[in-house]
């Protein structure tokens, strides 16, 4: 499936290397990926044509930070997203080092948690993971936090401009070993939140409508108490009644629950998926543009794993240079960094927190095809990314869904475009955007072959 351009990254040296984003950083209307290093600096590698540059200024790069997760969202509606950079400079429990939310003011950044109002805001416990929730469906963003050894946090900006804590709030304020997030609306009409623990039951929250949340993981049969669930991610497969998670585990067996009518999820992962592994990331991307998901396991220390829709099933198929056997893995993100309708994959490695070994970025492309694409940009109300946003295309009579993505994986987060493979289709039929709150934009016929941006709705 895979071949290996690594060499397209400038100065791409082997580093203690944890989460990755995809975001506008420099405002151009581009998106570039962020790393996170860990004692070491983050990296901002923008594509110039014809090889991925790093463009950090000193306060991105953050050289003496231990960066694990990031996530990007607009926090003060400006139409500009925020970073969020989880530190840790331990596994679990109290940690010296804050974490950093840099927003951009015209060209320059600026550290808002470090700021003297915001002071009583920092986090002083360790976590693993951080996704953007837009809990109201209002276009302006909180973040979750995954504490380990603490409550879960809740970032979000007052209506005086400082930073509060409003998890206790939102009703998400449980103790965890939190590890991977996954924000989107799979129970309800508004934004749900699904976290996986490594300690205990994962946690499911479905939004209730007004912001606030309750936990329903035993109920809906996606606790797994048993096993170290480390990574999520949203699935679209054939025949699904809602958006299924992919979740990975820890040296446990790796599940896949489809969710069923009575709103229920069931373990469909059969031997070959659920077979135990180190698994750092999970992936759900169209790489070959066939018009259906392929699941990318991203391990540690063994081969990763790939599994495509064939003959009506889910079935291990060849990785090409992905394969990475002795690889690091410790996050992966997905992107089309080229504008050429093909997702490039950008696996980082690394680990400080595990004491692993520095080893250089991972990127790889696909094969070109003649399968059709068309990628999806909706819009806050404020013309940031619409994060959590879902976007349905009907092509040949065939719908898929896709989710876009606000913090997914493993410490990562995904470009914020649905991103739909065609196969032989050559053209759309209809495309649905449903925003958080609700509101939703019908486009009809739209041309492929192209990014399309749509707005959020006039009144």
């Amino acid at each position: 499936m895979f071949f290996e351009c690594s060499r397209l990254i400038d100065g791409n040296q082997p580093r203690l290397s944890n989460g990755i984003t995809v975001t506008d950083v420099d405002g151009d209307g581009a998106f570039e990926l962020v790393v996170t290093g860990y004692a070491t600096n983050n990296l901002v590698l923008k594509w110039d044509g014809s090889r991925l540059v790093d463009i950090a200024g000193p306060l991105l790069a953050d050289a003496s930070g231990c960066a694990v997760a990031i996530a990007a969202a607009d926090v003060d509606g400006d139409g500009r997203e925020e970073l969020y950079v989880l530190n840790s400079d331990r596994a679990s429990g109290p940690k010296e080092m804050g974490d950093r939310l840099f927003a951009c003011f015209g060209k320059h950044w600026l550290d808002l948690l470090a700021q003297p109002e915001n002071a009583g805001m920092a986090n002083r416990v360790a976590g693993r993971s951080v996704v953007a929730m837009d809990r109201h469906g209002h276009g302006r963003y909180g973040f979750v936090v995954a504490a380990d050894g603490g409550p879960f946090r809740l970032f979000e900006l007052s209506r005086r401009g400082r930073l509060e804590d409003a998890a206790e709030d939102a009703g998400i304020d449980l103790i965890g070993a939190g590890r991977g997030l996954l924000a989107l609306p799979f129970l309800s009409d508004r934004v749900d939140l699904f976290a996986c623990n490594e300690g205990g039951p994962n946690f499911l929250f479905r939004n209730l409508g007004d912001g606030t949340y309750e936990e329903i993981a035993e109920e809906r049969g996606v606790a797994d108490s048993r096993f170290a669930g480390r990574a999520v991610t949203a699935v679209d497969g054939p025949g699904y009644g809602g958006f299924g998670l992919l979740v990975g585990a820890w040296e446990g067996p790796q599940r896949l629950f489809v969710q069923r009518s009575g709103g229920g999820f069931v373990d469909e992962a059969d031997p070959e998926m659920s077979f135990p592994g180190r698994v750092s990331s999970v992936i759900a991307a169209d790489f070959d543009n066939d018009g259906y998901e392929e699941l990318f396991f991203n391990l540690h220390g063994e081969p990763n794993r790939l599994f495509g829709w064939r003959d009506d099933r889910w079935q291990a198929i060849d990785l090409g240079d992905a394969l990475e056997p002795k690889g690091m893995g410790t996050g992966a993100a997905v992107a089309d960094i080229d504008g050429d309708g093909r997702l490039e994959l950008l696996v980082a490695h690394g680990n400080g927190l595990g004491g692993g070994s520095p080893q250089p970025l991972s990127l790889y492309r696909t094969a070109a095809n003649h399968n059709g694409w068309l990628r999806v940009l909706p819009l806050t109300p404020y013309g940031a990314p619409a994060r959590g946003a879902v976007v349905t295309c009907t092509a040949n009579g065939r719908r898929q869904r896709r989710s876009v993505c606000a913090g997914s994986g493993y410490l990562c987060q995904m470009e914020p475009v649905a991103h739909f493979g065609l196969g032989s289709a050559r053209s759309v039929e209809r495309l649905e955007v449903r925003w958080p709150d609700g509101m939703t934009a019908i486009v009809e016929n739209p041309p492929i072959g192209r990014l399309l941006t749509v707005p959020y709705p006039p009144e």
